[in-house]
Order: C-alpha cells, then structure tokens, then sequence
C-alpha cells in the first residue's frame, strides 16, 4: 500500500506531493515559424499601419497650438501697429485706390470683404473684427469658428492692398488657411479647458476643432449668424459658386462647406455622441489636421530650401559680403550704432553671410536626425530674432518663428507649458 500513490502518479502522469515530475509523456514538438508574407502583404499591413496612424490620433497638437498663437499674436500685433496709419494703407485714403483693387481682384479671383462697400464705417468695422479674429484665435475660443474668420480677416486686408507687406505676410496668408483643418486647439486653448470642465462634469467629448458639443446653444447662435452672413453675401453677388477662387472653385463652396460640416458636426455630438457617424467624422477631422501639419511642415522646408539655394547663386553671398548691405541702409538699421558695429567687421560679415545659406540649405536634410534638426532649429530661431532687432523687420521674424514651431519638439513644449502653469497658478 506504501507504493500505491507513486504507481497512481506514474499511471496518470501527476507527480505524487513532493515527488519527482513524470517524464513518460513526449517533449514537445517545436513549431515552426509562420511564414512571412509576401511583398503584396506587406505592403498591404503598411498601408493599413499608416492609416491607422493618420485617423488614429491628432499629433502635434502641442506645434498646432504655437503655430495658432504665434500667426494670431503676429497678425494682431501688425494691425495694431498700423492703427494710427490704416487708412493710408486700407482704407479710403490708400494710393492704391479702391478701384485699382477692384480691377486687381477681377483679375486675380481675389477675396477682400473691405470693397464690398466705400464708406468710412464699413471698413473701420472690418478692420475692428480683424483685430477681434485675432484675438479670438490666439485665446483658442470657438476655434471652428474663430479659425474661418481669421481667415477672412487676413486675405481681406492682404487683399486690400498688395503693395504693403513683406515675405512674413505672404507666410501669415498661407498659414491662415492651413489653420482652418487643422485641431489646433487642443492644448493651450479655451476651448481645451471648456472641454475639460465638460468632461470633469461627464458631458461630452473633445470636437475636432473645438467649436463644442451638442447642447451649446452659443455655437448654434454662431452657426445661424454665420448661415445669415452667407445666404447675405451669396444673394449680394459678393462671393460666387465658381470663377472667384481655385479654377472652378468660388469662395462659396469653401465656406459653405466648412458650414455644413460645423453643423453636420454638431448634430452628430448632439443625438450620436458615441455611434458610429461621430467615429467616422473624429478620424476624418484627425486626418485633414495631420495633412494640413504636414503641408505646413513642407511650406517651412519649401521657404529654406529656395531661400538658401537662390543665395548660393547670388555673388554677393558667394564672396561673403551680403549682409554688408543692408547693415548700411538707413531703412533697415534701426540701431545705427550697433549695425555699424557689426557692418565694419569684414569676418564677422563673412561669416554671419556663410553661416546664414549653411543654415538654411543644410535645415531640410537634418529632419532626419532629431538632435541636428533641434540644434538648427535654434540656430535659425535666433537668426529670425537678431533679423527683427537689428533689420527693424519684427513681424516678419515674428511669422517666421511661429512658422518654424511646426519642428519644435513635443517634449519641450510640454515642459514649457507645464511651467506656465506652475507661474500662473504659485499657490499650487
């Protein structure tokens, strides 16, 4: 009877309390390796890996946000600036004539709300709500719709009179419409901490661009109004379904189907806030604003890229002295003494002149190492600076460094907002 549990662990293959494992049963056979798939599978599996990752999650919402700061801080602080002389260069007192902007426009397909009509309160009520646009989309509130009238805001004055402004306009132009698909409210934004309270109170998720959820009766108020202005301006002949904008794209289609889509966005939060259609709207919003932060992205490199290369065929920047020059005009020496100082050192010329086409011929090859790309980054973020001090140019470096925000490392931008906050609030 004392042999009987080991012959009972031996029979079934259970090793008796304490005892030796049982080794009667066969080891295991390997498995052999699944086979790898064929050049169609993979290509399919990072086709499929890449779509995720477009419609997945917004990124770069931290770059979204600066750029949106950095464009509405440079527009707002222009049109202040030119307050005192805005008639000269907008309005009814402008050389450039409301008629030649008129027959400019007929050329061009341009859009301009400030011809719409001639008289005095017309125009100073459009360049107040330029100002407020501005306003409106550096603090992020209802940034679907503070976004459009920026917008409309920036092409309107631009519009007005193209003789005025330098290449920072040209940038604050195209970033104005990039700015419109993407979610650049995210972080840094009202709408942001809106969204949060929503959610600490359980109502709502975050919008593709922060207009709000369902149940916000101020973001129906806005649709309407902005509905009215439409139907206005379509009935007036103001804007057009064709022939005013891209080839066979008015304005109207533009703005009439960012309209549509707010609304569309809008029921869908209110009655699905959790099926199927808000999914579908969440990735195609996520999927324009990673597309409109890789166009932004590619117009940076596109602004170095020819910059540097036009200078490398110039032979003042190929003999080292084309920042002489300008260091010696009256017009863009602000601080006489301090150009002169830097305009009579012929080495210091040389090579501020060769460091300046390095730096922007070299920028769009070092995207590909983060550390080289970070250390030219700041390179040609205290060019833009040093550029507005010493050049008197401070919108244009303005406009330039919130342009290169776009490469700004997540990591960083973190960490600054994590201490804006702590300053903003020391008791905590």
């Amino acid at each position: 009877m004392t042999g009987q549990p080991e012959t009972e662990g031996l029979l079934t293959g259970i090793p008796r309390q304490g005892g030796p494992v049982a080794e009667d049963h066969e080891p295991p056979r390997p498995v052999p390796p699944a086979p790898r798939p064929n050049l169609a599978g993979q290509l399919g599996g990072a086709l499929l890996a890449g779509f995720t990752a477009l419609t997945a999650r917004p990124l770069a919402g931290y770059q979204a946000a600066v750029v949106r700061i950095g464009f509405a801080l440079t527009f707002t602080l222009q049109l202040l600036r030119e307050w005192p002389h805005r008639r000269e260069l907008y309005g009814d007192r402008s050389p450039w004539s409301p008629q030649l902007a008129r027959d400019l426009v007929g050329e061009t397909h341009a859009f301009t709300v400030l011809l719409w009509r001639d008289e005095r309160w017309w125009f100073e009520s459009c360049y107040l709500l330029a100002i407020l646009a501005g306003v409106l989309l550096l603090l992020g509130w209802r940034t679907r719709f503070s976004s459009v009238l920026f917008l409309v805001a920036v092409v309107s004055v631009q519009n007005r009179n193209v003789l005025v402004g330098d290449g920072g306009d040209n940038i604050i132009h195209l970033m104005a419409i990039y700015l419109v698909f993407t979610r650049c409210a995210s972080v840094w934004s009202l709408d942001a901490r809106r969204l949060a309270r929503r959610g600490a109170r359980g109502g709502g998720g975050a919008g593709g661009g922060g207009a709000g959820g369902g149940g916000d009766p101020v973001g129906v108020l806005l649709w309407l109004l902005c509905g009215a202005l439409l139907t206005a301006a379509q009935l007036t002949g103001h804007i057009g379904w064709g022939g005013d904008g891209w080839p066979g794209v008015g304005w109207a289609v533009l703005f009439w189907v960012l309209w549509a889509f707010a609304g569309l966005w809008y029921a869908v939060e209110r009655w699905w806030p959790a099926g199927e259609p808000r999914a579908v709207l969440d990735a195609l919003a996520t999927m324009l604003h990673h597309c409109a932060m890789l166009v932004i992205a590619a117009q940076v490199v596109l602004v170095y890229a020819t910059a540097g290369w036009y200078k490398v065929q110039g032979s003042r920047w190929q003999d080292g002295s084309a920042l002489y020059y300008p260091l010696h005009l009256d017009y863009f020496t602000p601080w006489p003494g301090l150009s002169a100082l830097l305009g009579g050192s012929a080495v210091l010329v040389f090579l501020l002149s060769y460091g300046t086409v390095a730096v922007q011929v070299a920028f769009p090859f070092t995207l590909v190492n983060r550390r080289v790309k970070n250390v030219l980054l700041g390179m040609m973020i205290a060019e833009h600076l040093a550029i507005a001090v010493l050049l008197g140019l401070p919108f244009f470096s303005l406009a330039m460094v919130a342009a290169d925000a776009v490469f700004l490392p997540t990591g960083a931008l973190r960490r600054v907002g994590a201490w804006a906050g702590k300053w903003a609030r020391p008791d905590t």
